[in-house]
């Protein structure tokens, strides 16, 4: 293992679904590898795939928001360390508080719930897709597909009214847009913490059939718990599904041979979703956990308060878990990938998030046979300046 301090962690993409390449180079050396990070603490990258499934199973590790350190800037600004993460945000919590109230959520994203909902999401996914039409040819697969669905969604569930979605969709845009200020970022979270609060009392007066009710029901959270599991939800349900619509949208079209297969076999589209969920990775700075105590991992001595920054993408590509990991392959068996995480924090929404995705991508192809880019393959506006990867725009023609 190398033990030169790498000074800042690699962001800089040469391809468009492709992580750093600097990553990849870092990995054949090592699986972890000494890290400087924008405030001055000495920390680490993991970029191995078995580490990092071990890392992020292992208790010893923390994801409390008031540990860790923050291994980019936001706004050319240096991340301070936060204070702990408010009453209900769980995501960013360990057990038994994180088990707590995921316990009350557990019900809501099982596989027979989901299957249940497929129906209202194939329907909804048509809609849109009617809409997109209807603009004409070409248009743009993002405001008018991939946006849409997963927030109808998640609004749905909710019990959003969807007639708000704009303001919910800027605010988490200037929140994950890392040239954002801290204060501008930190004020768009605010603002959409404030209107999933008027929610809640609105639903605590006229109760109505949707999830957000059903919190609010329990009578075991205050309406700050509520309000903040909202938010949660509400960001996570829309933003990174509507990512990985677009993407992989885009990656297929720029694997032509990969969309034709699809075509021609409808039914591989189960592991299209895992496939495109490795391949692309769109949680580009990956996660962070903290050491809680002393822990050795190859060699390396990780001691107690050091923040560990996990590079999914790298660990999604590494070649000693999948054979040919930088080829697009919708027939490859992509089991055991860490797209939706892993561990006690794995991602309480995979489940809806598969569905909206299998829908998507059956319905997009059932819809336009010969879709295709409308623009120049340079002209794709990427991503590379927001937390959450993927496309800003994707124009494609069809025929009418």
């Amino acid at each position: 293992m190398t033990e030169t301090i790498h000074p800042e962690l690699p962001t800089t993409r040469r391809r468009p679904f492709d992580p750093p390449a600097r990553l990849g180079e870092l990995r054949a050396e090592a699986p972890i590898t000494p890290l400087g990070f924008p405030d001055g603490h000495d920390g680490w990258l993991v970029t191995g795939h078995d580490m990092a499934r071990a890392v992020l199973a292992d208790l010893r590790f923390s994801n409390r928001a008031e540990l860790k350190h923050a291994p980019v800037r936001l706004g050319g600004q240096v991340i301070p360390q936060q204070p702990p993460a408010p009453p209900g945000l769980f995501i960013s919590t360990d057990p038994p508080v994180h088990s707590r109230y995921r316990r009350l959520l557990t019900g809501q994203f099982t596989v027979r719930r989901m299957n249940q909902l497929t129906p209202r999401i194939e329907r909804i996914v048509a809609d849109q897709l009617a809409e997109a039409r209807a603009q004409g040819s070409p248009v743009d697969l993002v405001p008018h597909f991939a946006l849409p669905v997963p927030s109808l969604v998640i609004c749905e569930l909710l019990g959003v009214p969807y007639a708000e979605r704009a303001s919910f969709q800027r605010d988490t845009a200037i929140g994950l847009r890392m040239t954002s200020s801290l204060d501008e970022a930190m004020a768009a979270v605010e603002r959409i913490r404030e209107h999933v609060r008027g929610l809640v009392d609105r639903k605590k007066a006229e109760p109505t059939d949707d999830m957000l009710s059903g919190l609010v029901a329990t009578g075991e959270l205050t309406d700050e718990e509520s309000a903040n599991i909202g938010l949660m939800l509400l960001i996570a349900g829309h933003e990174t599904t509507a990512n990985m619509l677009g993407l992989g949208a885009y990656a297929l079209l720029r694997n032509p041979e990969q969309l034709a297969a699809l075509r021609a076999e409808p039914e591989l589209v189960d592991g299209a979703v895992e496939e495109l969920m490795r391949y692309l990775s769109i949680i580009q700075f990956g996660t962070t956990r903290v050491a809680l105590e002393d822990v050795e991992l190859a060699g390396a001595r990780v001691r107690a308060g050091q923040t560990v920054v996990l590079s999914l993408p790298a660990a999604n590509r590494d070649p000693e878990r999948f054979e040919r990991p930088d080829e697009l392959d919708v027939r490859r068996r992509a089991g055991g990938h860490l797209g939706f995480g892993h561990g006690v924090h794995q991602c309480l929404g995979q489940q809806l998030a598969r569905v909206e995705m299998r829908a998507g991508l059956a319905g997009l192809l059932r819809e336009f046979p010969d879709l295709r880019l409308a623009v120049p393959e340079s002209e794709v506006p990427l991503r590379t300046d927001m937390g959450v990867y993927g496309v800003h725009a994707l124009p494609v023609g069809f025929s009418a």
